[in-house]
């Protein structure tokens, strides 16, 4: 009997342990089912918001906003491809409206090639960028723009380029996100394609004497009336 009543005692420990480990499970339980896990800030469709300035809780998609299936907006400004003649998509062979290849569209071309394209393409376009000097080796090397294929190639191919990436080059899209830019960054291309295999004879009439009058200045002086400055190769 005295054995029996010896273990009792030593389960009282035990019991009050188990007591306040009960008591702590049901208070975090308690706290966890707080009324704001029901009662949340929320607002129904048509609904007037104080938390934007336009005062309105319905919000419009993001700009670009493409729902699944549904074909772009201005497709060729976009996607560099249109419909031809069989139905088939094909590269545009011009940049599409409503841009316009201006002395400000090209320079801004020009400032973001220098940005994004030089460490592999090169100033000049000839795939010889710091990267490709410097040990970059693939069985493919960065792209020379002045190769046949290139030359040759329409223009929506280099905004796809960008947009999508080709071979060991990445999509240029989260970095390049203004579809002006890259628009402006293919302007430049060909304005380094045609710089580098220009002749006198592709010169316009009106703009010969100028390029005699700019040939005849000292070496070193630039070109300060070009709107591509001193680096439009």
């Amino acid at each position: 009997m005295r054995a029996k009543h010896t273990v009792q005692q030593n389960m009282r420990p035990f019991r009050t342990l188990l007591l306040m480990s009960g008591a702590t499970l049901a208070l975090f339980a308690a706290t966890g089912c707080h009324i704001d896990m029901w009662r949340q800030p929320k607002v129904r469709g048509q609904q007037e918001s104080t938390f934007f300035a336009d005062q309105s809780s319905m919000r419009l998609p993001v700009h670009g906003t493409i729902a699944q299936g549904q074909d772009k907006q201005n497709e060729p400004l976009e996607t560099g491809y249109e419909d031809g003649p069989d139905g088939k998509k094909r590269y545009v062979k011009t940049i599409p409206p409503p841009i316009v290849v201006t002395p400000e569209l090209l320079k801004r071309g020009q400032e973001r090639y220098a940005i994004f394209c030089t460490p592999c393409h090169g100033k000049l376009g000839d795939g010889k960028g710091m990267i490709a000097q410097r040990g970059f080796s693939l069985r493919r090397p960065p792209g020379n723009y002045h190769s046949d294929r290139l030359r040759k190639m329409p223009i929506g191919h280099f905004y796809d380029v960008i947009t999508n990436g080709y071979g060991a080059m990445f999509s240029y899209a989260s970095r390049i996100q203004d579809t002006k830019d890259r628009w402006a960054i293919v302007a430049y291309v060909r304005v380094l394609q045609k710089s580098q295999g220009a002749t006198v004879n592709d010169v316009p009439e009106k703009d010969k004497a100028k390029l005699e009058m700019e040939s005849a200045k000292p070496a070193g002086e630039t070109n300060k009336t070009s709107p591509l400055g001193s680096e439009g190769h």
